[in-house]
């Protein structure tokens, strides 16, 4: 009976102990709409437990939803941020008073819409992180998608600055345009997100998935970074013939972060490739970007051209015996290839 009533005071006392630490921790919002599975803890480095709805949210807390998950956290301002599936929240720091307002959000991974209420005119620095970028928000909405090092930015109202961090260049992310970046790199200048278009059903899908309700289901949300990456291909190509080649390569990179279909992945490096080779007679990079195609994806239609794109800049490079080899390998691979004669004719003048 001793040891049982021991036991129970030590409990006590262990719970006394840790009531200071949360009473500490300032409260910044409730949770105000919960679906799927979601769950938070009390800070960084701890296991998660089951969020449940009404739950009081503090500075130092964590959010996480899962496939299925979809959480609103609504602020003491009445901000509200909407986590879609497989996302991870951080809340930094929130401060609330009659004239000021500031706050410090962290996106670990995923897709959330920021929802700042206008704050009249008195101070307020609201600022939302991902690993490689952060968007400095007053009264605006916006959605942000965090994926790897890559990050995709849609305005649906007012404005945002967003940068590759805290001291780098702001892009005016505005309602009806995004931007991307990845790596920290100055994000991209923000586009028209134009009917119609790739970018435009990827921002429809990402409205749906943190709209005031959950989505029926989940199915089109991990869609989004891969749509942004395919179109990426088209418009890193674009930004390449016009003469922006840092901005094209940056566009491949972000397709690259964004993206696992092996496809995509396999068009980026030949654009980047392509980029180093023609544009900025760089043949040792354009090189690792066609071995790195051959080395991934052999069986892809993509290794055609990596292969030879790769024997013609061992040539060019004076590397005749491996160019000869590549040559080869080419003709023996491709009996049929829409290179074939080319790599006939030059592997003819290696002999001579």
């Amino acid at each position: 009976m001793r040891r049982i009533v021991y036991v129970v005071i030590m409990c006590a006392a262990f719970t006394l102990l840790l009531m200071p630490l949360a009473a500490n921790a300032a409260q910044v919002g409730t949770i105000t709409g919960l679906s799927g599975n979601a769950s938070w803890r009390i800070k960084a480095n701890i296991p998660y437990a089951s969020l449940t709805k009404g739950m009081a949210i503090s500075e130092g807390n964590w959010i996480k939803t899962g496939p299925n998950g979809w959480v609103e956290l609504t602020l003491n301002d009445k901000s509200k941020f909407t986590l879609a599936n497989n996302t991870e929240f951080e809340i930094n720091s929130f401060l609330l008073t009659r004239n000021k307002r500031e706050g410090s959000f962290n996106l670990a991974q995923g897709k959330l819409r920021a929802s700042v209420v206008k704050f009249g005119g008195r101070q307020s620095g609201m600022t939302v992180k991902s690993g490689t970028a952060v968007a400095g928000i007053k009264g605006t909405e916006f959605l942000m998608l965090s994926q790897g090092q890559a990050n995709v930015f849609f305005g649906n109202e007012g404005k945002v600055g967003v940068s590759g961090d805290t001291k780098g260049q702001q892009q005016p992310l505005t309602a009806g345009t995004m931007t991307q970046n990845t790596r920290g790199i100055t994000p991209l200048d923000p586009l028209k997100v134009e009917a119609g278009t790739p970018v435009a059903e990827a921002r429809d899908i990402f409205n749906t998935v943190t709209a005031a309700q959950p989505p029926a289901e989940w199915t089109d949300s991990g869609k989004i970074g891969d749509i942004i990456a395919r179109w990426n291909i088209n418009y890193g190509h674009y930004l390449a013939d016009s003469g922006k080649y840092q901005e094209a390569l940056h566009v491949f990179q972000i397709a690259l972060d964004l993206t696992q279909v092996a496809e995509v992945r396999a068009d980026a490096q030949l654009e980047r490739g392509a980029v180093y080779a023609r544009f900025l007679s760089n043949p040792e990079l354009a090189l690792a970007a066609y071995l790195l195609v051959l080395e991934e994806y052999p069986k892809l239609p993509q290794a055609e051209t990596a292969l030879f794109n790769t024997a013609q800049i061992l040539l060019e490079m004076g590397f005749n015996d491996q160019a000869r080899l590549r040559f080869e390998q080419y003709l023996k691979t491709y009996p049929q290839g829409r290179h074939y004669s080319t790599s006939e004719t030059l592997l003819k003048n290696l002999g001579k």
